[in-house]
């Protein structure tokens, strides 16, 4: 069995790789772009499974869906006590 990390590093590395997605300037090349959104992901899946939130992130391709699933985990994460 694989242990899980607690959720308030969780919680804090999301809202670190957040900042970094919010902060980005105009002419940031779309590799550095891309790297953080999937970072983002990975640790929004990490923190849906420590609180078992049921996501669809691994089955949707960039674009409007997988901004929405996103935004909805983020909802769900409060709603559950974490400050994301």
């Amino acid at each position: 069995m694989s242990e899980r990390r607690p959720i308030e590093r969780i919680a804090a590395d999301l809202r670190r790789v957040r900042r970094t997605l919010a902060g980005f300037e105009p002419g940031t090349s779309a590799v550095k772009k891309i790297a953080a959104r999937q970072a983002y992901d990975a640790l929004l899946v990490e923190a849906c499974a420590a609180v078992e939130v049921e996501h669809r992130l691994r089955t949707l391709h960039e674009g409007m869906d997988r901004d929405l699933e996103r935004l909805r985990l983020e909802e769900c994460l409060r709603e559950r006590g974490l400050s994301v």
